[in-house]
């Protein structure tokens, strides 16, 4: 399912040869995301929920949105239609560092009803680790100013949150040639009250 992002990080670092710093750290992050770390991700499920707070919080959003343009069911921990999570539910928790509370908490607590959890960060051996059913790397700088981590000289964790909006994008492109979806039948999803 995530082949697409070693041929795309290749195409893009001979396209961006040359261009701004904070364009090559976008791509240095995406081209270090572990394919072995995401080749068993489930490839359809029930429904989808996202867990994460700021700056994260948007870059998911914008996930669970495309997502829910191709009819996959898809909530936000909290808003106000969630139902109740159960077994045959994925959540996707966002959180670079993998320490940060809430996200932790909210894992906890679908694991004790039978979710899967996916958790995307930098940090492998974060304490995220213990109710993750697969975890995605983007090894870019989180607070915990890791090692292993991409550094960048953008402001806080501002290269984390850019990937996760553009792994959202490539995992739709995914899953659209996976399942063989007519584009312009996309379009019957995408809100008609704008």
């Amino acid at each position: 399912m995530w082949n697409l992002l070693r041929d795309l990080g290749t195409r893009l670092l001979r396209d961006l040869t040359g261009s701004s710093r904070e364009r090559q750290e976008l791509l240095a992050a995406q081209i270090r995301l572990n394919e072995r770390e995401t080749e068993n991700a489930p490839s359809s499920v029930l429904r989808l929920w996202r867990s994460f707070l700021g700056w994260v919080l948007l870059s998911l959003q914008a996930m669970a949105k495309r997502l829910a343009h191709m009819g996959i069911k898809t909530y936000v921990v909290g808003q106000i239609t969630e139902p109740a999570i159960t077994e045959r539910d994925l959540l996707i928790v966002g959180s670079g560092s993998g320490e940060s509370m809430f996200p932790l908490g909210i894992a906890r607590k679908a694991k004790s009803f039978h979710a899967s959890v996916v958790h995307i960060g930098a940090n492998p051996e974060s304490s995220m680790k213990a109710y993750s059913d697969l975890f995605v790397r983007i090894g870019v700088k989180t607070k915990l100013n890791l090692p292993s981590e991409i550094p960048s000289i953008q402001p806080m964790t501002s290269l984390f949150e850019q990937s996760l909006l553009l792994l959202g994008d490539i995992v739709a492109l995914e899953l659209i040639g996976k399942r063989k979806i007519n584009m312009h039948e996309l379009w019957q999803f995408h809100a008609n009250l704008e």
